[in-house]
């Protein structure tokens, strides 16, 4: 009976490493294909026909702050000078205890207005609107109201208070590159240029197209997020890329481009996207007003709206795509000791384990199509059950050597087989980030950051394992999300250095 239990556990575990080998090289040519494809376009010229139509979408790009007073001027410059015809920037300043607020008060002339406010998606109290008297920043709003506990409360004000068709959704403490929006615009464009328009309706204020129901629309955008640890920032402009020289950072560094490039490309080339980051999405604000905006109960309320938005597209018979470009638009500092690290990991299983939870309906569910029977299942098999699997599969091992049942030689080539192949897929993404867009100058840069994946193994994946299963048990006792402070260092200068505390969430 036990040798029954083993012989099927361990086809098990040999089939189910199989299939995510296989996988993974089927995303790593998925990926480059769709990377060739962007790339083959002129980007420069089609940033420069964006910028200057007058027809272009216009973004509200909103920006949730709590306690940024160190670092708050520079962002809100940064977010002013993005290279884009219509836009505005709107900081929602979400009970602030700093001096966050006053600083921008004081620096941008900003002066208490009338709004007209239409609170389509449920906040806590606005207290005050600012517009500032100076009309070199008439795109800036700030939006003064309660804490609302989280990122999603004070995102949802900002929607509520966003004039325009398209919101990007960013943290304020990230830096984004000027050509952020026009590059995220592009898909939504590429997209309604394939489609044959019968009705083109341009409304004045906002540039917005009208797409007739039946054709397909792009209702989120996503790009990959960066590390920002080590490297040179002035003013909120980068003035050179590095590696994070902390090892934590570091290895972030190369799971993102990892993710990203290898993931997250390989899902937009078959419109598979299972979410768009939290940091950086451009999304379609009809839909999302009509799902109910970011659920503020939610520990992962960036994957839990897309999948809601993707649910209202499918239940009401409307063709939809979510799209990813493979171009780093955003950086942010990533934690850079191991109980903030701690913190960030554990609120994600927990955020994941509450998707799966929520929206167990989808799961293997034809009527949900691509999202009940491709993403859904990745993300069960895949994503929520490997941390549990792996640590089975080392307990089984740990009892195969106990009863002296293991075979060594087999067990070596294939533990050496997996080590190589996940060195050579962090490789390959580091590979397809270089010819994408070079960030790193320096060739002992790039090298730097491949040999992270020979320690990964080792050191980092076990850590996401660990934290993944806490995650885990701590929601199924229901053990109550602390989200806690961060200490950041704050982007620096190659002569000044800061220093700011906000909170993770």
């Amino acid at each position: 009976m036990i040798q029954s239990i083993i012989d099927v556990f361990q086809w098990f575990i040999f089939t189910y490493s199989s299939l995510t080998m296989a996988i993974y090289v089927t995303m790593a040519i998925l990926s480059y294909r769709h990377m060739r494809q962007y790339s083959r376009k002129n980007i420069g010229y089609y940033t420069q026909n964006v910028i200057s139509s007058p027809l272009s979408p216009g973004i509200s790009v909103i920006a949730p702050a709590y306690n940024e007073g160190l670092t708050i001027i520079d962002n809100v410059y940064a977010l002013m000078h993005l290279n884009y015809p219509s836009y505005e920037v709107i900081i929602v300043n979400d009970g602030s205890t700093d001096d966050t607020l006053s600083k921008l008060i004081s620096r941008f002339d900003l002066r208490e207005v009338d709004l007209p406010y239409n609170e389509r998606i449920k906040t806590r109290p606005i207290k005050r609107f600012f517009r500032s008297g100076d009309k070199a920043y008439d795109k800036l709003l700030v939006i003064d109201k309660e804490n609302g506990q989280g990122k999603a409360d004070a995102s949802n004000a900002g929607i509520n208070a966003a004039k325009f068709d398209y919101f990007l959704c960013t943290d304020v403490d990230c830096i984004l590159h000027e050509d952020t929006l026009s590059r995220m615009m592009r898909p939504i464009l590429d997209e309604k240029s394939t489609n044959k328009l019968k009705d083109i309706q341009v409304i004045p204020d906002t540039g917005y197209i009208h797409v007739e129901d039946g054709q397909r629309q792009v209702i989120a955008v996503g790009a990959p997020l960066r590390m920002i640890n080590s490297s040179d920032v002035d003013s909120g402009v980068i003035t050179r890329f590095r590696p994070p020289n902390k090892i934590l950072p570091r290895f972030q560094e190369l799971e993102y481009i990892r993710a990203y490039l290898l993931s997250k490309m390989a899902w937009s080339a078959v419109n598979c996207v299972p979410n768009v980051s939290g940091g950086l999405g451009l999304f379609d604000k009809r839909i999302a007003v009509k799902v109910g905006g970011y659920d503020p109960r939610s520990f992962a309320e960036d994957i839990d709206m897309v999948t809601r938005m993707s649910v209202y597209m499918i239940q009401n018979n409307k063709r939809y795509a979510i799209r990813y470009i493979p171009v780093s638009l955003c950086w942010t500092e990533g934690p850079q000791t191991l109980a903030v690290f701690s913190r960030q990991r554990v609120r994600w299983a927990r955020g994941l384990i509450q998707i799966m939870r929520l929206h167990s309906h989808v799961l293997f569910n034809p009527k949900f199509k691509r999202l009940g029977l491709v993403i859904f299942p990745y993300n069960f098999l895949f994503e929520f059950l490997a941390p549990i699997l792996e640590a089975m599969g080392l307990l089984f091992y740990i009892y195969l050597i106990v009863i002296g049942a293991i075979n060594w030689g087999n067990t070596f080539i294939l533990l050496s087989f997996l080590y190589v192949f996940s060195v050579l897929v962090s490789a390959i993404a580091v590979l397809w980030d270089q010819l994408t867009e070079a960030h790193y100058r320096k060739t002992s840069e790039v090298m730097g950051l491949c040999l992270m994946a020979f320690a990964e193994p080792f050191i980092y994946h076990p850590l996401i394992v660990f934290f993944s299963l806490k995650g885990y048990v701590q929601s199924l006792f229901r053990k109550k999300l602390v989200w806690g402070n961060m200490q950041r260092k704050g982007f620096s200068s190659s002569s000044t250095e800061k220093r700011s505390s906000i909170a993770t969430s």
